[in-house]
């Protein structure tokens, strides 16, 4: 392109992005980019942060040639809120296609990439959850695995009453079963087929003592070093352990570090999710066995689901375009 030609840019806001994506889609979509990576058909680039007194800005980046684009996903975090948005550029000719806000994208492809760790590591009989956390984040996580296994129960715990009945109220209806709030956080995690973790804490949520035999966990909520959801008795006692990023994994999953001090787990014993889905490695070996998947969220997930989310805005005449 030279420098007198004009590029169309398509621009997307988030109420365009939520009229697009559907859990089905996100599934699809993180499915097929973790697959990509693990047969080295796309590149991923771990997050970096930079910082100033007040906010933090996050940029990842990934790339797939049979996907036909590449694009970054940055957001600025601070006291006064967080802004969210992907760009994506054409694989070949490297123009701009697409500038859209993602903070939904990025609630849907988190809860996706759960889902995708559960329909290849949970026991196939899976139907009882008990997950911690009731924010944004743990709606979609339970949202993408009432998709990939039949829930008939959902145990909820969180620090405020209000917020974890709310919750229950919400998804009860969004994942047509029963959600019941319960007061002690034992609850959400004793005797469950499936525990998922999405909490802001920064100390262990969920005791390794309460996890029942034939378990598999869903960690999502730390994605910082110091911070971890799970205690090193849980990690422990993890016959598969999964991450969606091994790199990443390396400077972000605090869950591990008590685990790894401890030398009680070794990175050899970390596997990927794309390597799971590929048949390179299995994601459950035996019914009884507790199963790990660490979330920390790529970038080949955002660049995966906006790819979509672009081609179908297309279709459907969403959006505004300018020249850039």
């Amino acid at each position: 392109m030279t420098r007198d030609e004009v590029m169309s840019v398509l621009l997307l806001t988030e109420e365009d992005v939520r009229q697009i994506l559907t859990m089905e889609m996100a599934l699809d979509a993180v499915e097929e980019g973790l697959r990509k990576l693990a047969l080295d058909e796309a590149m991923n680039v771990p997050r970096a942060r930079t910082q100033t007194d007040h906010a933090m800005l996050h940029v990842m980046s990934a790339a797939a040639k049979s996907l036909g684009v590449m694009g970054y996903k940055a957001y600025a975090t601070s006291r006064k809120g967080l802004h969210f948005h992907v760009g994506l550029f054409d694989g070949r000719t490297g123009s701009l296609l697409c500038l859209m806000q993602a903070a939904y994208l990025g609630e849907m492809r988190t809860g996706a990439a759960s889902g995708v760790a559960t329909q290849y590591m949970a026991r196939p009989d899976a139907s009882e959850v008990g997950i911690f956390g009731s924010g944004k984040q743990a709606r979609t996580q339970l949202q993408a695995v009432c998709k990939v296994r039949k829930i008939r129960r959902v145990q909820v715990y969180s620090l405020t009453e209000e917020n974890r009945r709310r919750f229950a109220d919400e998804m009860t209806r969004v994942c047509d079963t029963e959600v019941e709030p319960v007061p002690r956080p034992e609850m959400a995690a004793e005797d469950k087929d499936i525990i998922i973790t999405a909490t802001t804490s920064r100390e262990p949520v969920l005791n390794g003592h309460w996890i029942a035999e034939g378990t598999h966990i869903n960690a999502v909520g730390s994605n910082f070093i110091g911070k971890a959801e799970i205690d090193a008795v849980g990690v422990r006692r993890c016959e598969s352990i999964v991450v969606d990023s091994k790199d990443q994994a390396r400077i972000e999953a605090g869950d591990f570090v008590q685990a790894l001090e401890e030398g009680s787990i070794h990175w050899a014993d970390v596997h990927e999710l794309g390597q799971v889905i590929v048949g390179r490695y299995t994601g459950r070996a035996h019914p009884q066995d507790v199963t790990l998947f660490k979330s920390l969220g790529i970038a080949i997930e955002d660049v995966a689901v906006a790819a979509r989310v672009y081609t179908k805005a297309q279709s459907a005449g969403l959006g505004k375009k300018i020249d850039w």
